[in-house]
């Protein structure tokens, strides 16, 4: 190859990763090329971009960016995933479909997070993580529950205030009627 030609592959690398700040290196093993588009197939319906790409021109076309420590330790042709929602549901697919029989090698060999290499047990890990989604709704839960509890003891607190006070006048009334003499 040509260093024109790699030198334009380069580039066309580094346009389509602008502005991503996680990606996944997975290894396609022994996927034939039927196999592959339907794994490609299969993530874009998640938004999930699998771009096949040689190690050394990856690593050139991420140098000096917060992706450049995914592939510090990785030889040979590789593919990287990016896309998704976020970084936790990029992790589960992958993770997911790494699983799948008819994708059988294909696996996860590591990435980047936050300009942080990952492994790929890190990879796993994160694909525990609750997605962002999930982690809102946890939030809005926790926020609203909390306004639930203050709800609950401002009329637990008036509740009893007015029993009390009912009591009281009912006392009163009771008090007074038999102190009043009968005609």
């Amino acid at each position: 190859m040509s260093k024109l030609i790699k030198n334009m592959l380069v580039e066309d690398l580094k346009g389509r990763l602008q502005g991503v700040g996680d990606v996944v290196v997975v290894s396609l093993g022994r996927l034939d090329a039927q196999k592959t588009t339907q794994l490609r197939q299969t993530l874009r319906k998640k938004r999930i971009h699998l771009q096949l790409v040689k190690n050394s021109l990856a690593r050139r076309a991420m140098l000096g960016t917060p992706l450049e420590p995914a592939f510090e330790q990785s030889a040979g042709m590789l593919a990287i995933a990016w896309g998704g929602d976020d970084v936790v549901d990029l992790a589960k697919e992958l993770d997911r479909l790494a699983g799948v029989k008819d994708f059988e090698g294909f696996e996860c060999r590591g990435g980047a997070l936050d300009g942080a290499r990952l492994d790929a047990g890190d990879v796993k890990k994160v694909a525990k993580w609750p997605t962002r989604l999930e982690q809102l709704s946890i939030l809005s839960g926790q926020i609203s529950s909390l306004g639930g509890v203050l709800a609950g003891q401002i009329v637990s607190a008036g509740g009893t205030l007015a029993g009390q006070i009912s009591q009281r006048a009912d006392d009163l009334e009771k008090a007074a009627g038999e102190s009043e003499p009968a005609a």
